[in-house]
């Protein structure tokens, strides 16, 4: 089978503009990247994105994967991106048979940057029974030590979220985008493409909310544990309970909220309850 074609076109994530701050003072400031990728998959548009451009051909790759407009990573035979002309050209030796018709049913999700699923993707996902990781408290406490270090863009930058394929405490793989969905696409993209060590993933970090889009997408990447700094939705929960993903949310310091957890969450590390407040009789009110 001939070697894949694939592009390096990578692109600084970050530009530098002059800003005034409020002293009047006006110095460089770092801010994130936004540039439009419009997605060709054997000549045909499929979508425009709009990324950093610092990883788009794992990018590409991954939200067609996530769209399941592409069936494996065998099938691809050419990625190229051209920034010149803003697009991305995907060949693949097969097509799904029902491409206009996914192409032609959108649903607009809560994604940043408004992500879509083509052709009712969840009506038509069927993922096998999903491994039930089992996840200790202190390890998850360990794990959000050690994502710290990987927000370069955000912390120069801002305006970004950030995802993070891992095992246990271990960070695997790290990516920030302007979109949660960017960067989780990227990392399923990176999957295919060999680019990361990510076969032992078993634990999915984000910084953005856990909605159906992102559990979706993290049990098509066969992962059954998705943690987050961020809330829930009501979609997000349900569909956890129907792959078997256990989220871990608002996951900051020592304090989070673990749900579809029994039976997999370990409390080995428990903290010390803050003081009660005093009664309003204490309180003489």
């Amino acid at each position: 089978m001939p070697a894949l074609q694939l592009s390096r076109a990578r692109l600084p994530a970050t530009t530098t503009i002059d800003v005034m701050d409020a002293y009047g003072d006006t110095r460089p400031q770092a801010i994130a990247a936004e540039r439009a990728l419009t997605v060709y998959l054997n000549k045909r548009e499929i979508v425009t994105l709009m990324t950093l451009g610092d990883d788009p051909e794992a990018l590409v790759v991954g939200y067609l994967r996530n769209q399941g407009l592409l069936r494996s990573a065998e099938d691809l035979t050419a990625v190229q991106v051209d920034w010149e002309v803003e697009a991305a050209v995907i060949v693949t030796r097969h097509l799904p048979d029902d491409l206009e018709a996914r192409l032609s049913t959108r649903t607009v999700t809560t994604g940043c940057g408004q992500g879509t699923v083509f052709g009712k993707l969840l009506e038509q996902t069927s993922l096998t029974t999903l491994p039930e990781t089992p996840l200790a408290q202190s390890t998850l406490y360990q794990l959000l030590t050690n994502l710290n270090t990987y927000n370069d863009t955000y912390r120069s930058a801002g305006a970004v979220h950030g995802c993070a394929l891992c095992h246990q405490a271990q960070v695997l793989d790290f990516v920030e985008d302007v979109g949660r969905h960017n960067a989780v696409d990227t990392l399923a993209g990176r999957q295919w493409l060999n680019q990361a060590d990510s076969r032992s993933a078993d634990i999915f970090y984000t910084t953005g909310r856990l909605t159906s889009e992102m559990v979706l997408k993290v049990a098509q990447m066969g992962i059954s544990v998705l943690v987050s700094r961020s809330g829930v939705t009501q979609k997000g929960v349900e569909l956890a309970e129907r792959f078997g993903v256990m989220l871990i949310a608002r996951a900051k310091g020592k304090g989070f909220q673990a749900i579809n957890a029994a039976g997999r969450l370990t409390l080995d590390a428990i903290p010390p309850k803050p003081p009660s407040a005093r009664s309003s009789k204490e309180a003489g009110i």
